[in-house]
C-alpha cells in the first residue's frame, strides 16, 4: 500500500508548534486526500491475546497511535492530549472511544512494560505488541512509513533517563534510560463508526480539536 495522503505527514520525534489545523470539510485535524478504511493487522495485546484491529474495534470510534515508551516527547504528548479530550467528551461519546497504542519497539517494550506505561493514562487503553515484522506490517497497512531505529537519544549530563523537554510537551518522567530513538509517524489516526479514518491530528493538534471531533466520529453515517 502507498503512504497516505495526509498533507504534512512526516516522521521523526520532534515536537511543533500547538497550533489548531482546520479541515476546510469541519473536522479540526487534517483529513487524507481519500479517506480509508479501517485497516486490518493482527498483533498481540498486553494480556497476550492475539487482536484484530479491524475486528475489534468495528463499528466504534478509535484512536490509533504508533510509538514507543521510551519516547522522549511526541507518545507522551499524545496520549495525553487523547485523554484530556475524553475527559471533556461528553460520556454517552467517551464510552464509545477504543483508545490503541502500537508499540514501534517491541525489542524494548514487552507486555508489562508497555501496560505500566499505558496505565498511566487509562487501564482501558489497548496495548499491542508483536515481533518486528508484525509491527511494521500493521504500519504498512495503515499506509504509512514503517518507523526505524535512530542514533542515541539526547540526555542531560549524567542523567540517561532525563532530556530537554521540547516546547509543548506534556509533563513526563522516565523509568529506564532512553537510549536509543525510533523515528517514526507522530500522528494519531481517528477512526469513525463507519469504519473511515476520515481525519489524523498531528502533533500541532490540541486536545480541544480532538474532542471537538469525537461526536461526528462516533456518528455512524447512513451514506
Amino acid at each position: 500500500m502507498a503512504l497516505l495522503a495526509v498533507p504534512g505527514l512526516v516522521t521523526g520525534c520532534g515536537t511543533a508548534a500547538r497550533t489548531a489545523a482546520a479541515s476546510p470539510v469541519g473536522f479540526h485535524g487534517i483529513e487524507p486526500d481519500r479517506v480509508p478504511a479501517r485497516p486490518s493487522f493482527v498483533l498481540t495485546d498486553t494480556t497476550g491475546a492475539r487482536f484484530d484491529f479491524r475486528q475489534q474495534t468495528g463499528g466504534r470510534p478509535t484512536m490509533l497511535f504508533f510509538g514507543y515508551t521510551s519516547c522522549p516527547d511526541e507518545c507522551y504528548t499524545a496520549m495525553a492530549d487523547i485523554s484530556a479530550a475524553l475527559r471533556t467528551s461528553e460520556a454517552a461519546v467517551r464510552i464509545r472511544v477504543r483508545v490503541v497504542f502500537v508499540t514501534t519497539d517491541p525489542d524494548r517494550d514487552n507486555a508489562a512494560r508497555l501496560r505500566h506505561w499505558l496505565d498511566q493514562y487509562s487501564p482501558d487503553y489497548v496495548g499491542l505488541r508483536g515481533t518486528q515484522a508484525e509491527v511494521d506490517a500493521a504500519q504498512t497497512a495503515v499506509g504509512v512509513q514503517v518507523a526505524t531505529r535512530a542514533g542515541l537519544q539526547p540526555t542531560l549530563p549524567g542523567k540517561p533517563a532525563e532530556h530537554v523537554h521540547a516546547p509543548g510537551t506534556a509533563p513526563h518522567t522516565h523509568d529506564a534510560p532512553l537510549g536509543y530513538g525510533v523515528d517514526h509517524v507522530s500522528v494519531i489516526f481517528a477512526f469513525d463508526s463507519s469504519d473511515r479514518m476520515p481525519v489524523v491530528y498531528p502533533t500541532s493538534s490540541s486536545p480541544a480539536d480532538i474532542a471537538a471531533d469525537l461526536a461526528v466520529l462516533a456518528r455512524k453515517e447512513t451514506t
